[in-house]
């Protein structure tokens, strides 16, 4: 079902985010629990990190991409975009001309900016990528382009970027490393959190309507 309310997308968002919960609820339980070996107790814990980045990466992309999904329902025109989407929407017509460095090229995208911005806007689909990695650099570029305020994560690069992505490229590349309950327990916590205030701030820029350039 395609989003075209706000209501909509908190479904979306809320029913996306409450089985990621569910499962890492139940990781955390297990890596908790006291009577196990220690061998399988490291097991739960290297597996507990990709989950717990999997989910993070997944929920960020879709709840970005959702979004997207609402403003392009909204069917407006480019000169009522935030400078933001406008961007968005710019990207591929700005691409074409500079890969071809034929400055004849920007002509049409001058014309298009002076006489077009009346025409309803097109957007692209599902272009909000974590590239895999979704590391602070990239979720910062994300809040970018989606209009939301990154200054929520600035506090949490050391932990995004070494805390997780670091620690789950490490298992997953199939090194040793040693990272114990407590560890998780605290970044299991962070995650939470941040999964809860990504939510949050996307509801918040659908209801304020951020994407309009007239937004408050």
């Amino acid at each position: 079902m395609s989003i075209r309310t706000a209501e909509q997308l908190s479904d979306r968002l809320a029913t996306d985010l409450a089985w990621r919960k569910k499962e890492l609820s139940e990781m955390k339980s297990l890596i908790e629990a006291k009577n196990v070996s220690d061998q399988r107790h490291k097991a739960l814990v290297r597996s507990g990190v990709c989950i717990l980045y999997s989910h993070w990466e997944g929920f960020v992309k879709l709840a970005a991409n959702s979004y997207l999904e609402y403003v392009i329902s909204k069917k407006l025109t480019y000169q009522e975009l935030s400078s933001n989407f406008l961007a968005l929407a710019m990207k591929e017509k700005l691409k074409e001309a500079k890969e071809t460095h034929k400055p004849s090229l920007y002509i049409p995208v001058c014309e298009f900016f002076i006489s077009q911005l009346n025409q309803r806007c097109i957007l692209p689909k599902d272009v909000i990528s974590t590239a895999s990695n979704l590391s602070s650099e990239i979720l910062k570029e994300i809040t970018y382009i989606l209009g939301i305020d990154f200054s929520i994560y600035s506090t949490k690069s050391v932990l995004i970027d070494t805390k997780l992505l670091k620690t789950r490229n490490e298992i997953a590349h199939g090194n040793y490393l040693v990272f114990d309950r407590e560890e998780y327990l605290e970044l299991h916590r962070e995650i939470i959190g941040m999964l809860d205030i990504f939510r949050t701030e996307i509801e918040n820029a659908a209801i304020q309507e951020k994407f309009r350039r007239d937004s408050p």
